[in-house]
């Protein structure tokens, strides 16, 4: 099985947290993973440096210091392009197989379309990945061997923080490329963050954290052009006190694209970063709620 060095070797995931968790924030890092089967790269068409073109390099690194405020720190180890953890289980992509979809796979998503379903037919630049195709056993059962425990754990962290502390945050953390969509020369903030334009997150808090990476000296936009993806809407349930908003950085700001290496300012933005932790925890409950600190 292809998936048996995660299970014999490498967890399908990794989380680093405090003794004791003191704070209802989680930090989530799903498109890190850096363990690249040697049997997926054997059927690829790319070279390593190519398929690990939509890798957020090093962002669980980046936020490891959130440990240290008492939040754990969730990462998948495997690949985005082996199997995609912030994608619907099933969004299967009917080009990329060449038998037929089972009857429950959500085959006419826009993530589909674009060759960046569950199970991805493309990296960046809209390379494609395979000289061999996987078959639809291959792929269901990257989903049921990674996917799946992965979503088990960070569903029952969040209902655990949700219970101990009344509600839950997901920072869910995500690195995008430096240069704007369709080539053009034109650079991207270094935050953009997203809430699903408020459908996933207390404004309060998306407000927050807005407020702070600007204090911080980093140029923010929010929801555009990311919004936040499947894990943002599907953990985002602030009516109930269910909280996630998505974190992009801009990979720019700590490292060299072409080259794959962290550059000097990969530290300076990891203070930043740990810097942000430090005051977003620290705001007091209420301040999300303004309702309720009025009637008190």
């Amino acid at each position: 099985m292809i998936t048996e060095e995660f299970s014999d070797k490498i967890p399908p995931f990794s989380v680093s947290a405090p003794a004791e968790q003191r704070v209802p924030y989680v930090f989530n890092s799903p498109h890190s993973g850096r363990v690249y089967p040697p049997s997926f790269l054997r059927s690829s068409k790319l070279d390593t440096s190519q398929i690990r073109g939509s890798e957020d390099f090093h962002v669980d690194d980046l936020f490891q210091d959130v440990v240290r405020i008492g939040a754990p720190l969730v990462k998948a180890n495997f690949p985005r392009a082996f199997v995609d953890a912030n994608r619907e289980p099933y969004e299967l992509d009917e080009k990329l197989f060449g038998e037929k979809l089972p009857s429950y796979s959500n085959k006419k998503s826009v993530r589909v379309a674009c060759g960046l379903g569950t199970i991805a037919r493309v990296v960046a630049e809209s390379q494609e990945i395979y000289h061999e195709k996987p078959t639809i056993d291959e792929a269901l059962e990257r989903v049921e061997n990674l996917y799946r425990p992965y979503h088990e754990y960070l569903r029952k962290l969040l209902a655990r923080t949700h219970v101990q502390f009344g509600y839950s945050v997901l920072i869910d953390c995500h690195s995008m490329p430096s240069s704007a969509v369709g080539g053009s020369n034109a650079s991207k903030p270094d935050i953009i963050i997203g809430d699903r334009f408020g459908t996933s997150c207390s404004f309060y808090i998306s407000s927050a954290i807005t407020e702070i990476f600007k204090d911080l000296g980093l140029k923010v936009a929010r929801n555009k052009p990311y919004a936040g993806g499947f894990i943002t809407e599907h953990y985002g349930r602030p009516d109930l006190g269910l909280h996630a908003v998505q974190i992009e950085i801009n990979r720019g700001l700590y490292m060299d694209e072409k080259r794959l290496i962290l550059t000097p300012g990969f530290e300076q933005l990891r203070t930043q970063i740990a810097m942000f932790a430090e005051r977003i925890v620290a705001i007091p409950d209420a301040s999300f709620y303004p309702e309720k600190q009025a009637a008190e």
